[in-house]
């Protein structure tokens, strides 16, 4: 299948992290309360930065040599194709709420503080709970945040670094000083074990982030880039359980409540889109790719991973790597791989690092950062 024409090329959504300015804010604006943050505080010259990181993945490793029992695959193929050597894969009836609250009560005692000076929770996922409510209202109330609120965001693959710039605004704007930023998915839930092409691609995982202000303007989330191509939608998608094929016997029957994936035109759009989103954080902030640190991308596929660090011309050691173990957790793949960089202590204070999604969608996403801790 022919790549399809890019309909939203050139239209970006972006912006470097500054000043509010008071002239744009409504004079007669009431004092929001404690639930829903310090109006009285917009205005503040801040930047936010990560300062802690929160995982957990659950304890059921299933290999190639797994998958090959049930369907027409082996480890080499899938190997060579993905870079998967296994993912892990939740107990059946696991809802991504649990996932993502363990993430969290690992990023609050790596932190050192308490699940009450949480005040915004933020959770990416595509395997909500359910409809309603949203996952970040059952995360809140299992990790007990009583002093929070919270919301989901829909964006794939991308859904992470689509939230990490929410909880960024939030913060930038002086309106709270403490955001839960989430990546979370139980994809084995939507996988269809039958088809050799997705069911090898996916695993379950949760990752966090705390942002806080930070108290020097050098270090933090330093810009963003987004793009959303919804022409691309089609070839990645789960056709029912929406408004549009409520689910029915016949949705079930015909296997519509699983992802589905034209493989071809996802890939060429992911290593164009990827390469080139990096690229243009970095030139729009006057940089280079020798003077990026580190390059953590979404971890869909190795060889989109080995293409954009390519086209970036980034040496080994500056690209993380981390597919091999977990899959494509989806919106969790970046705060793993966050996690796994600080471990092997690459990622430490100073380091510039842009991290890169390509999603469902199509989304698109990237942000820049200089490393607070």
């Amino acid at each position: 299948m022919a790549e399809r024409p890019d309909a939203c090329d050139g239209k970006q959504a972006s912006a470097s992290i500054g000043p509010v300015s008071n002239d744009s804010l409504p004079v007669d604006r009431p004092h929001a309360g404690e639930l829903s943050g310090d109006w009285s505080k917009m205005g503040a010259t801040r930047r936010a930065k990560i300062t802690a990181v929160g995982r957990y993945v659950p304890p059921r490793v299933i290999t190639n040599h797994d998958l090959a029992k049930r369907v027409d695959t082996n480890h080499d193929w899938v190997v060579a194709r993905t870079g998967i050597v296994e993912r892990h894969w939740v107990e059946p009836g696991t809802p991504t709420s649990e996932l993502a609250a363990k993430a969290v009560d690992d990023l609050l005692k790596n932190r050192g503080i308490e699940a009450d000076q949480i005040e915004l929770i933020i959770v990416a996922t595509v395997t909500p709970d359910m409809f309603f409510p949203a996952t970040a209202c059952i995360v809140q109330n299992k990790v007990r945040a009583t002093h929070a609120w919270g919301f989901d965001v829909s964006a794939a693959c991308s859904g992470f670094l689509y939230s990490l710039t929410v909880g960024a605004q939030f913060i930038a704007a002086g309106v709270h000083d403490r955001v839960v930023v989430v990546g979370a998915d139980v994809m084995s839930s939507i996988t269809n074990p039958d088809d050799r092409s997705t069911c090898v691609l996916f695993g379950d995982a949760a990752g966090a982030v705390l942002l806080e202000p930070s108290d020097d303007e050098e270090f933090g989330i330093l810009d963003y880039l987004h793009e959303v191509d919804g022409s691309g939608g089609e070839f990645l998608h789960m056709p029912a359980g929406g408004s549009l094929n409520p689910a029915s016997h016949e949705t079930v029957d015909k296997k519509m409540h699983y992802v589905h994936q034209d493989g071809q035109p996802v890939f060429k759009y992911a290593v164009r889109k990827m390469g080139e989103i990096s690229r243009g954080i970095l030139q729009r902030n006057g940089l280079q790719s020798n003077d990026l640190d580190l390059f953590i991308a979404h971890q869909a596929n190795l060889r989109i991973i080995n293409a954009a660090a390519e086209k970036l011309g980034l040496d080994d050691q500056k690209v993380v790597r981390n597919i091999n173990k977990f899959g494509n957790t989806t919106a969790a793949t970046i705060p793993l791989a966050i996690g796994d960089a600080i471990d092997d202590g690459r990622l430490k204070k100073g380091k510039l690092v842009v991290f890169a999604a390509v999603g469902a969608g199509y989304t698109v996403g990237a942000v820049l950062s200089r490393w607070a801790y």
